[in-house]
């Protein structure tokens, strides 16, 4: 039961399968615990696709930018405080109840929103929903880590993992199946409660985790577990193990006090430990402002930017992020321990700037060769159906698509033509009809360009830089950096950054685009990425193939980087304060 959860290789992937086979008790455990990944990747993805429709159904979340950006972050700030709590309710209550009750939390908010009259009943439940995902996101792997035998610990863990990754790909494939359903983001959003269902009840029939039974003094329920997941010559020395570390956990818990305040202090007194929240937030705040949620929960709007009108066809080629990410998760597992965490983040870091600033190169190109506007365009459809924006414009004859579009957000382009001129209309369903019945294409977001498929195509290239290195292994070093009796109040504090960063980033995207445009926006990431690049080669020390004990020693020690990317065994120690 203990030693924490260590990475796996290949061969732990083949003993999950031969030990799964064997007792598929623990399968099914692993299964039903895991379903919390799926449904934190569905809740956090699917948003993408809906809000292109909620922005139809609702004209105030049309014209308000931080109204849409608010539906789709309240689900991360959700999940800020459904983590904290999840810890209390962890070891009040048991692992079991706690993924019980996040279950109930994701079925109430999918219900709320399938079945909301207006934005703020959206927004109600995706903080319901957030609060699902915050105590799915500690308690579903913790709840398999303590349940599962040690050897294929790791390799379920990460199973969990990829079920998050699988939930984000399945959500944009349900938001493309009800592209044409009546209701389209209802039937999106409200979806999410029939595996929350599932999972409910699979729960009621597995038992509690056997380490908090233990700690509650239920010795005899928790070897009664223990029996049914380990071969029985194995069980004592299990029951051993779990006696010596409950006992060393609750001597440590008492050593740094009874309140958060005198544990903060104890912990930042120590060198070791402050050292390693130096490393842990870096990459875990480093993951946030890479831009990665702005893709994942704004990724058909990015496309829609760079010149794709249409929703299905928006949401067709997002479907290439989030399958990128979810196969660069696998890869990840067949080189963190090859190349090392500190390589791995450094190199996935280079290719992230590389491709946000090619991508701002390209919206800038996308925004100089836009469509012209021409006044023939315009008048075609009436004085009363241009915007008024052109109208009064001193200067007409200079506009083109993207002078409509940032002029106003009651103005949109009409194209004649895949790239030809086209006219700036005012938005409404009759001149929108208008536009539609000359078969003509109608443009919102994003300008007609003929840089609109590379640009779909560089973020597939970042995606696949960003997967296997920062989307991983801040992960990996988080639960590798801090001693043994710090590791959960530290990881704790890394998690809370990196929801904090997430909500900083998902909050204020739609608006840095409105206000600075896309390509700004991205090289505005690219200089935040730039910033991690650096913090993380001075901070982050290489954790790679070293016991708990040596990780320990080195940062008591200190270190200091090479001007490449070095293994530990180049890096000179010296003292870091």
């Amino acid at each position: 039961m203990e030693g924490g959860v260590v990475k796996p290789d290949k061969t732990a992937f083949t003993d999950c399968w031969r030990i799964s086979w064997q007792k598929p008790y623990i399968m099914r455990l692993a299964f039903s615990a895991g379903l919390g990944g799926l449904l934190f990747g569905y809740d956090t993805g699917v948003i993408s696709g809906a809000m292109l429709y909620i922005r139809e159904d609702f004209k105030a979340v049309e014209k308000n930018t931080w109204l849409q950006e608010t539906i789709v972050s309240m689900a991360v700030a959700g999940a800020i405080v459904g983590a904290g709590f999840g810890g209390v309710l962890n070891d009040k209550y048991g692992r079991k109840k706690s993924i019980m009750l996040a279950d109930v939390l994701f079925f109430i908010g999918a219900i709320v929103m399938a079945f909301s009259a207006a934005p703020w009943m959206i927004i109600l439940g995706r903080i319901f929903v957030g609060l699902g995902v915050g105590m799915a996101s500690m308690t579903s792997p913790l709840y398999i880590s303590e349940a599962s035998p040690a050897r294929i610990r790791g390799a379920l863990v990460s199973t969990n993992g990829l079920l998050i990754t699988g939930g984000q790909f399945l959500s944009y494939l349900i938001n493309l199946a009800f592209t044409n359903a009546r209701g389209t983001w209802r039937w999106m959003l409200g979806i999410a409660g029939l595996p929350a269902l599932i999972q409910f009840f699979l729960m009621l029939s597995l038992p509690e985790s056997p380490r908090w039974l233990y700690r509650q003094g239920n010795v005899r329920e928790a070897k009664a577990i223990l029996e049914k997941i380990y071969p029985a010559d194995e069980v004592e020395d299990e029951m051993r193990a779990l006696e010596t570390s409950v006992k060393a956990e609750k001597a440590a818990e008492s050593s740094m006090g009874d309140t958060l305040i005198a544990k903060m202090k104890h912990i930042w007194g120590n060198d070791v430990v402050r050292r390693g929240l130096y490393a842990g937030v870096t990459v875990q705040v480093a993951q946030q402002f890479v831009g990665i949620n702005t893709v994942m929960y704004y990724s058909p709007t990015i496309v829609q930017f760079a010149g794709f009108a249409s929703k299905q066809t928006a949401m067709a080629l997002s479907l290439i992020t989030s399958g990128l990410n979810a196969v660069g998760s696998i890869g990840s597992m067949f080189t963190v321990d090859r190349y090392g965490r500190r390589r791995l983040m450094i190199i996935s870091m280079f290719g992230i700037i590389s491709c946000l600033v090619v991508l701002a190169a390209l919206f800038y190109q996308a925004s100089e060769h836009a469509p012209p506007v021409t006044s023939l365009e315009s008048l075609h459809f009436g004085a009363n159906a241009t915007c008024y924006k052109y109208v009064q414009a001193s200067q007409p004859s200079n506009w083109n698509c993207m002078t409509c579009l940032k002029s106003s957000s009651d103005c949109a382009f009409c194209a004649n033509g895949k790239y030809g001129a086209g006219a700036c209309l005012a938005v409404t369903v009759a001149v929108k009809g208008m536009c539609g019945a000359e078969h003509r294409t109608w443009y919102k977001k994003g300008c007609p360009s003929k840089f609109g498929i590379y640009t779909v195509l560089l973020l597939g290239l970042y995606i696949i830089a960003y997967s296997p290195g920062m989307g991983t292994v801040p992960w990996i070093v988080n639960s590798e950096i801090y001693p043994l009796k710090y590791r959960g109040i530290g990881g704790g504090i890394a998690a809370v950054s990196n929801w904090v960063s997430n909500l900083i980033v998902s909050e204020t995207f739609l608006t840095l685009t409105e206000t600075l445009g896309p390509a700004d926006t991205f090289l505005l990431f690219a200089g935040f990425s730039a910033i991690g690049l650096v913090a993380i080669y001075f901070l982050v020390p290489e954790t790679k193939g070293l016991q708990f004990e040596e990780v320990e020693k080195m940062l008591q020690k200190g270190f200091r980087p090479k001007l490449c990317c070095s293994s530990k065994d180049e890096d000179d120690a010296v003292e870091l304060n």
